[in-house]
């Protein structure tokens, strides 16, 4: 019998009861000793002014970040509005956690190899037979984004922006994106591809024989406890920080003082490589588990070749197993029309440290620095009473990256 076969049915079992019958799972404590208390104010003051000095150069009315540091405390603050001239930003909002999508996919994956539903070198035509051009490419290739598939998102850009409310079909966006030359062969190097993750994600419905909002519920957010994440079609719901877009202007650059509303945008453009919703807290509960492999499905083999993001960056910034590696960090970070995000968490301590922006037309580096500025600053907090300060060796400062953000500017003086 078919692996097709047997999810078939699967899934008609599921819908015959049996699934309404499944046990909650268990929680997960990320085992993460947290100190429950603020970082000292000189340290919280700089990292607020790097934030508004981000939100500046790209036009950003607002911004969320957290930035937890388990032997010495928290910093989780909202900056600016929520919209231009609009409420003061809660930090409690909730945005599109965009690429941060990535690694929960590539969970979900793991998470059914450790069950025995899938295998990472399994083939896509194993599972979908629509895509027959698509044999040479694995499971493990889709996750890792090795696999060559064109990404789809600047082939529907204007549309997307033209029609923020409309439910994009996850096959149509795969659609766009295989309908182009692969960029190169299965398996040679990282290529940044959004198709791949959605391509991902129609593979494991059809394995687990339940929809994606499902198996995140199953086993990402339910066992982490982030009852704030959602994988909406349409906006996700609580109260959300509004984003937006810079247009164009007369003088061929963009716009600062006229940003478009593009809270709206459906969730269903981004699917299973950037379709979530959540909030700092839940990202930050998030990107920690996966540092620290606190699943039942973490295994370190996910992290354990990580390749070359590209000939430019240096060797310590490599990629794999859905994520970005950054010295001791790991986490992802992107952009969607209206926010860019970054979540990255240390491997050994939890240190963990989330960013939010809500304007998207600069390049999603700007949140990756920032998010690494604010790493940096932490990595050296002095401990609180009875606890030791670990040595964390990250390999920039929060000064050896000003250069880079200024690069990147495109507003502001």
């Amino acid at each position: 019998m078919s692996r097709r076969v047997v999810a078939a049915v699967t899934a008609l079992g599921l819908a015959m009861g049996l699934g309404a019958c499944a046990p909650e799972p268990e929680k997960i404590n990320i085992g993460v000793d947290q100190v429950d208390g603020s970082l000292p104010s000189d340290m919280t003051k700089q990292m607020q002014a790097l934030t508004e000095k981000a939100m500046t150069s790209i036009g950003a009315s607002g911004a969320i970040v957290s930035v937890s540091v388990p032997w010495s405390g928290e910093w989780v603050a909202g900056v600016g509005t929520s919209g231009a001239g609009g409420p003061k930003v809660d930090p409690s909002m909730t945005f599109k956690a965009v690429n941060v999508t990535r690694p929960m996919t590539c969970d979900l994956l793991y998470a059914l190899v450790d069950k025995g539903t899938v295998k990472l070198d399994d083939s896509v035509t194993e599972w979908l037979d629509a895509y027959p051009g698509q044999s040479k490419v694995t499971l493990g290739q889709l996750c890792d984004s090795t696999s060559g598939l064109h990404s789809y998102l600047g082939s529907v850009f204007s549309r997307v922006r033209a029609t923020p409310e409309r439910v994009w079909n996850p096959r149509e966006l795969v659609a766009y994106g295989i309908g182009q030359p692969a960029a190169f062969e299965p398996g040679a190097r990282y290529g940044d591809s959004d198709t791949g993750y959605v391509l991902l994600g129609l593979v494991l419905e059809r394995a687990a024989g339940k929809p994606l909002a499902e198996l995140y519920d199953e086993y990402v957010f339910d066992p982490l406890g982030m009852t704030s994440s959602t994988y909406p079609a349409g906006v996700g719901g609580g109260d959300r920080l509004k984003g937006s877009y810079l247009v164009t202007g007369k003088n061929k650059k963009p716009d600062c003082s006229a940003p478009t509303d593009m809270t709206d945008l459906t969730s269903s453009i981004g699917a299973a490589s950037a379709g979530v919703v959540s909030d700092v807290s839940d990202l930050s509960t998030y990107v920690r588990s996966l540092a620290v492999g606190a699943r039942p499905y973490d295994t370190d083999k996910r992290f354990e070749n990580p390749r070359p993001v590209n000939g430019e960056q240096p060797t310590w910034f490599t990629t794999g197993g859905g994520t970005f590696q950054a010295g001791s960090l790991i986490g992802q970070y992107g952009s969607l029309p209206g926010y860019m995000v970054a979540a990255f968490a240390d491997r050994e301590t939890g240190m963990s440290v989330v960013v939010v922006l809500n304007d998207s037309r600069a390049s999603a580096n700007v949140a990756r620095l920032l998010a690494w500025q604010l790493a940096a600053l932490a990595s050296k907090a002095p401990a609180a009473d009875g606890r030791t300060a670990p040595e964390i060796g990250l390999p920039w400062t929060a000064d050896s990256l000003s250069s880079q953000l200024d690069g990147y500017a495109i507003c502001g003086e």
